[in-house]
């Protein structure tokens, strides 16, 4: 008997940021009940999952990635119930749930960190990283935070700094504490046994810190210029080699239900060797899957894509399942960031996204080409961008979904404030765009149709067919995307294409034949073509 093939492998995943996708009860907050409220409109989009940002107990001064409890529903989202109940109606439409782990670091109002507090010798003090000062008083190494200040900070109590690579209300776990990885063995089981589907793990790169401290070195020449912008490499602060050791205990356990529980690591990761490394080596695999930070970095560009695709799959273990996304609540939306906010180019974007071999993540609004959205200051939320001044804030890609052209476009009662300021709506809104047929979101349920026939499901069907300065050509098994990622008319001659039938087009009236190995493609047109010889 053959091995069924994992839900995951293929699939299209949809990330909520729960607080901005349908607020339920009119106080200007998402919940739980209101993604239930939504499922028909997932089934309809084709999604085959969810992923929720956090939805556990949080102060909220990351908004969920500072989490005080790992076994419950933070109240303004909902409760258990209402979790068992999401979990429930999405499995009767054939959707699964993953949620948002957090092990790198709890919030300080968790009680283990509470505890940690009250002295040296308290239970839980070891589950946190702690070190005296340098003999000058000063913090114990040159580690920075996500917002470029000093990752430690001074308990006065105990004459003792503690490590927070992300605000201070975030204290960093230690993992070289076994009993952090039996908690979380523990909270792993708790989820699963509710019928959660996996996990998206934060900062799935980070949990082991430098058993030495050490200090972290210059960005060196070679790396990407995402390491290149900081002032410090970030080699002993994260990215330790004993992190894949928590990986293949958690794989086991994934792995250990029926259907199998999904891992989806967020791995920042620039070395494609090391980035490979996160799906396990040899007979001893790790996650299932993990993102691909310099796809979701890059520009809308053939060359730059091209070379990622052909570098990434030439790097993954036999049988792994790449993951292709381009936007989430830290980067921004990609109809911003690749496609200035143009219809084509977004519609080129979606094409790319949908006919690459593997899974798709799709962040909530980009079926709609939602924009970010500029959030004046007084109405900013998040505090990690304000205490980065002259970054942009990660608010601009939170705000609430726009359902339709009511006030508060349907996210909330028309009386509510919604937490986050709506952008312009009138037009990126699911209603109106359902109603038109050349909108984004229909041609986004057309790729969702195909990718449901099991379009980009062979994995090991890869070929790259052309590439230049414009053009970029694959083929995954008996399908091939041709698409022009310039603002300039452009020409593919390719002999696979002739006698092929195009699919999909971003642009309307593409012949539905090719009858030679010619396609003219206008600026920013791609086309999805059944071969004639698969």
């Amino acid at each position: 008997m053959a091995p069924r093939t994992p839900w995951w492998r293929g699939a299209t995943v949809y990330q909520i940021y729960v607080r901005s996708w349908r607020d339920s009860n009119g106080d200007g907050v998402g919940d739980l009940p209101g993604v239930v409220d939504g499922l028909d409109y997932l089934r309809w989009l084709g999604m085959d999952a969810i992923w929720l940002s956090p939805t556990m107990p949080s102060p909220n001064t990351d908004f969920g990635y500072d989490v005080s409890d790992y076994l419950d529903v933070h109240p303004e989202l909902g409760t258990l119930q209402d979790m068992d109940r999401l979990v429930e109606e999405a499995g009767r439409r054939q959707i699964k749930v993953m949620l948002d782990l957090v092990p790198n670091h709890t919030s300080d109002a968790h009680p283990w960190f509470v505890d940690a507090l009250s002295g040296p010798s308290s239970a839980h003090r070891s589950y946190y990283v702690w070190a005296p000062p340098k003999a000058d008083g000063g913090p114990p190494n040159n580690w920075l935070d996500a917002t470029g200040a000093p990752a430690w900070t001074f308990d006065e109590a105990s004459g003792e700094f503690y490590l927070h690579n992300f605000l201070p209300t975030q204290p960093d776990l230690n993992w070289w504490d076994t009993r952090v990885h039996a908690e979380f063995e523990h909270i792993l089981r708790f989820w699963f046994d509710r019928g959660v589907a996996g996990f998206r793990i934060d900062v799935a790169h980070g949990l082991y810190k430098d058993a030495e401290l050490r200090d972290n070195p210059p960005p060196r020449d070679d790396d990407h210029p995402a390491v290149r912008s900081g002032r410090l490499r970030p080699e002993y602060s994260s990215h330790r080699p004993e992190v894949h050791d928590v990986y293949a205990r958690w794989r086991q356990i994934a792995d250990g239900y029926e259907p199998g529980r999904a891992l989806l690591g967020e791995t920042w990761e620039f070395d494609y060797e090391r980035f490979a490394r996160f799906y396990g080596v040899d007979d001893r695999p790790e996650l299932h899957m993990g993102f691909n930070f310099p796809f979701v970095l890059s520009e809308l560009r053939a060359p730059e894509m091209a070379k990622i695709a052909n570098e990434t799959l030439g790097a993954l273990p036999r049988g792994a399942t790449p993951v292709w996304t381009a936007s989430n609540h830290d980067v921004g939306r990609f109809p911003t960031r690749w496609c200035d906010d143009e219809d084509d180019a977004t519609r080129a974007a979606l094409l790319v996204l949908a006919s690459l071999p593997g899974t798709l993540v799709l962040y909530y609004g980009d079926e709609l080409g939602m924009a970010d959205v500029d959030v004046a200051a007084q109405d900013q939320r998040d505090e990690m961008s304000i205490a980065r001044p002259g970054h942009p804030s990660r608010d601009r890609c939170r705000t609430p979904m726009p359902w339709s052209r009511e006030p508060n476009a349907g996210f909330s009662s028309p009386t509510a404030r919604p937490w986050l300021p709506l952008g312009d709506y009138t037009h990126k809104n699911v209603r109106t765009e359902q109603a038109d047929p050349s909108s984004v979101l229909n041609f986004w349920h057309r790729l969702a149709e195909l990718r449901r026939q099991g379009l980009a499901g062979a994995l090991g069907a890869w070929q790259q067919l052309a590439q230049d300065d414009q053009v970029w050509a694959y083929r995954v098994g008996g399908t091939a995307t041709v698409v022009n990622l310039s603002a300039e008319p452009a020409r593919c001659r390719l002999a696979q294409l002739a006698g092929g039938h195009v699919l999909v087009s971003t642009h309307a009236g593409q012949p539905a034949e090719l009858t030679g190995p010619d396609v003219d493609l206008q600026p920013w047109q791609g086309v999805l073509v059944a071969l004639a010889t698969p």
